[in-house]
């Protein structure tokens, strides 16, 4: 088995070692994050790094790097004080990872990529009318994480939009169903698949499926 210190992973170079380390973390979320500025120009970035913080209240995050430069959705963020979190799936990965492309500001990333803004409600932010999981998020709070100078945006949610097909009797959403994906590293998007759910575990008890098979 190869081993890597951290002499040796300080000498990879930096676009080898930003691979390897985004995608030996694993798995993580596939999200479109849809913004719009106070002058109406809206904005679309692919992000990794979307997680759950809470459930009462419903809080999620997801980091940005160091805002050293001009940062779209951080901007809009702090301006309009709302953004909206959109599953990718497996018909618009493409379009999708183009939104990482650095394109001007005056430029939206639904018209670029073709991608169908959305608008729900009296949610100002767009949606992307493709996806099948929606997630409409006000602005709560962001801090910088001091070791990199990343930042941590905290978001509420205010509104999720999905197909109830999706959804189990226990108010499991069920993301394959979806056809979600996930992201390893930064361009890598892979197929989730249901291996099986497990009822709460218990000391001294067997592990029980939730649907069907048993292991002790």
């Amino acid at each position: 088995m190869k081993v890597l210190d951290s002499s040796a992973l300080d000498a990879l170079p930096s676009r080898y070692r930003a691979q390897f380390l985004n995608s030996i973390s694993g798995i993580k979320s596939a999200s479109l994050i849809g913004t719009i500025s106070k002058e109406g120009q809206t904005n679309l970035a692919v992000f990794n790094s979307v997680i759950h913080l809470g459930s009462n209240p419903p809080l999620f995050g997801f980091t940005l790097r160091p805002t050293t430069v001009e940062r779209h959705t951080y901007n809009n963020i702090l301006s309009e004080k709302v953004f909206t979190i959109n599953h990718i799936h497996q018909d618009i990965i493409a379009q999708s990872h183009q939104t990482s492309a650095k394109y001007d500001f005056h430029v939206s990333e639904f018209e670029a990529v073709g991608l169908t803004e959305e608008y729900l409600g009296s949610i100002a932010a767009p949606f992307v009318k493709e996806s099948n999981v929606k997630i409409a998020c006000k602005y709560l709070n962001d801090y910088v994480i001091e070791e990199n100078q990343c930042r941590l945006v905290i978001g509420q949610i205010s509104h999720v939009c999905f197909d109830e097909s999706f959804q189990e009797d226990d108010g499991f959403v069920d993301l394959t169903k979806a056809n979600s994906v996930g992201i390893l590293g930064v361009d890598a998007y892979v197929q989730a698949t249901m291996l099986d759910r497990f009822e709460y575990a218990k000391p001294d008890q067997p592990v029980s499926s939730k649907y069907g098979s048993q292991e002790s």
